[in-house]
């Protein structure tokens, strides 16, 4: 695979499976490419599934200055990707803060998105969700076995997602952290977490212009029924403001689906038909 490096030196990971209509998938703030498994799965056949893990994240590279950790350089960085691949248009999968990301495509290279799909996120979050996020952005886990982690992740997030096996929830642990024998570290650039800490000090962005901005590019919502982050109130005024945003709630999810439940598939392939 040919390596992908940003303007500013980044070796940035990527995976490109499938034919067919090109979904470029934007992973969360501190995700990888390897949140999209189950929906690379399920469209095999259907599209061409791109996955970029962003700057500082799983096997991305990480920067040397911290502050690049912002939504608009990653943006930047998703444009540069698609330079890369010769990929004139996408449509994108931006999940939670990948979201984010794809509304900053919306202001600044709109002839870029076939479309976009918003999984989970909004232009306005829920307080409790983002005190949660802020309380454990960049702090190293303090379960230090698999087992431990198992316990705590179910602990906190067993009543949102309250359908998975066991297996699924070490399958989750193993992705969202590096685990090895006695041993259980962040799977991305504690930086991070400093970045997040000093932009949350500065001026809010205005989320509802970046959304306005997407008027006229095909766009799709899913929220999970349980998700501490986007409200169901946020939701139905995005559905006000974009009366044509295809919309689905998932039920048995918090943040985030999965993107392989049912209702997810069907407005994913609603979204490609339009794109």
């Amino acid at each position: 695979m040919t390596k992908f490096t940003t303007h500013d030196g980044l070796t940035l990971d990527y995976k490109i499976e499938g034919e067919g209509k090109p979904l470029l998938c934007l992973p969360g703030l501190t995700r990888d490419l390897y949140d999209f498994d189950e929906l690379a799965g399920a469209m095999r056949g259907e599209a061409q599934v791109i996955r970029l893990t962003m700057r500082g994240r799983g096997r991305s590279g990480w920067a040397t200055d911290y502050t690049s950790y912002n939504i608009v350089q990653e943006a930047r960085d998703a444009v540069e990707f698609m330079d890369f691949l010769g990929l004139e248009k996408a449509t994108i999968v931006g999940t939670s803060r990948g979201g984010f990301n794809a509304m900053i495509l919306a202001a600044t290279a709109p002839e870029r998105l076939a479309g976009v799909l918003l999984n989970d996120i909004g232009p306005e979050l829920m307080q409790g969700g983002i005190g949660d996020i802020m309380d454990r952005i960049g702090k190293p886990p303090e379960a230090q076995s698999l087992a431990a982690l198992v316990a705590c992740m179910k602990g906190d997030m067993r009543a949102d997602f309250p359908d998975l096996t066991e297996a699924k929830w070490a399958e989750l642990a193993q992705r969202w952290f590096v685990v090895s024998d006695g041993d259980v570290a962040l799977n991305y650039d504690p930086g991070i977490g400093k970045a997040m800490h000093e932009q949350a000090q500065g001026e809010a962005p205005d989320l509802w212009g970046l959304f306005d901005l997407m008027a006229g590019v095909p766009l799709a919502l899913l929220r999970g029924a349980n998700s501490d982050l986007l409200s169901a109130e946020t939701a139905a005024q995005m559905q006000s403001r974009r009366p044509d945003m295809l919309y689905a709630e998932v039920p048995n999810r918090g943040h985030i689906p999965f993107l392989d439940e049912p209702e997810s598939l069907s407005v994913i392939r609603e979204l490609l038909a339009l794109a």
